[in-house]
């Protein structure tokens, strides 16, 4: 096994994912050239990561199906011994299937997965983690144990945010892709009002989150807050959060970077579930719900822009003291 290709072109939590793979199969392939494709936006995860020959991106601005000429020209000149995809759509599906590689495996979701040397269920409501179905893929070229995925943050995105690390602090990540998953404005103005004055706070995101945690600062009488959004990369952000007393995330992709680099988490889930296998994985992690079933709750995979039902009592309910009692937990672990 010399050349292996690892396709996950979905959300940036998945690419996160999908790492615990490059791991396992340099760990069992280490003379191997790994090699990990995903798509435009997410390549800042993996800047520098030493287990990885090249990152391949797939640029749709470019127009779709232009870039997936482009890429399938560079992966067939390749010649790989085998290629994982995770992606579940067609459009790698095709990449994979005329990869001309020896081995393809991949998920039998994907509508090209008959042209797949081998094709695996992926079965959200079986109540495994996403790492284990992924690691499904591979289970016949090394074990039935799967690893963990990583992230690897430089000396220089340590240093850029070494000077944030002086006194106690922890870091929120409140928004999200989809409105469901995230918790609400107001409750978390509630939350950092409730903390104890000892601890700095950051709010962590993209540019495009900053109106959104400058209007938690101001609602909020807590003056030890800072708006970090725009201001660190990826792997800079997790960086910071690995040496915070505790990570308070929604169902999204800042709950993966505390995973990838084993932060002290609090996921809060609003209107998805844990049992659909994408929870944290830090050795200190503790999931926040609603304390009573609600009969709309789950309401979907991924989440809505609105709550189909009005109410979103999955996000309201939730109570501050259960997050406090979480932080309580991280400083006594």
């Amino acid at each position: 096994m010399n050349k292996i290709l690892i396709i996950q072109t979905a959300f940036l939590g998945d690419v996160v994912l999908a790492t615990a793979l490059v791991e396992k199969l340099h760990a069992f392939y280490p003379e191997a050239r790994l090699d990990f494709l995903l798509r435009k936006g997410n390549e800042g995860l993996l800047t520098k990561h030493p287990l990885l020959r090249q990152v391949l991106v797939w640029n749709k601005q470019e127009g779709k199906y232009k870039s997936l000429r482009k890429l399938l020209r560079q992966i067939r000149a390749e010649r790989y011994d085998l290629v994982v995809n995770v992606q579940r759509f067609g459009a790698t599906g095709i990449l994979t299937a005329l990869s001309g590689a020896k081995e393809t495996v991949g998920f039998e979701k994907n509508p090209f997965s008959r042209l797949f040397t081998r094709r695996y269920v992926h079965d959200v409501q079986s109540g495994t983690h996403e790492v284990e179905r992924n690691d499904l893929l591979i289970q016949s070229l090394t074990n039935a144990i799967p690893s963990r995925p990583k992230l690897y943050p430089s000396q220089v995105d340590f240093a850029k945010v070494q000077e944030l690390k002086q006194e106690p602090y922890i870091c929120m990540a409140p928004t999200s892709v989809w409105f469901t998953k995230q918790y609400p404005q107001a409750q978390w103005v509630q939350l950092i009002n409730s903390l104890d004055p000892i601890y700095k706070v950051y709010l962590l995101g993209s540019p495009a989150d900053k109106k959104h945690c400058d209007e938690i600062i101001s609602q909020s009488t807590n003056p030890r807050v800072e708006n970090l959004c725009g201001q660190l990369n990826l792997l800079q952000s997790a960086a910071l959060m690995r040496d915070a007393v505790l990570n308070y995330v929604n169902d999204s992709g800042p709950m993966h970077l505390a995973s990838a680099l084993n932060a002290p988490t609090c996921a809060i889930y609003c209107s998805t579930v844990p049992r659909f296998g994408f929870g944290p994985l830090a050795d200190f992690a503790r999931v926040v719900e609603r304390e009573e079933p609600l009969y709309c709750r789950p309401c979907g995979l991924h989440g809505y822009k609105a709550c189909p039902e009005g109410h979103f009592k999955c996000a309201r309910d939730i109570r501050t003291q259960q997050l406090l009692d979480v932080l309580q937990q991280a400083v006594s672990s």
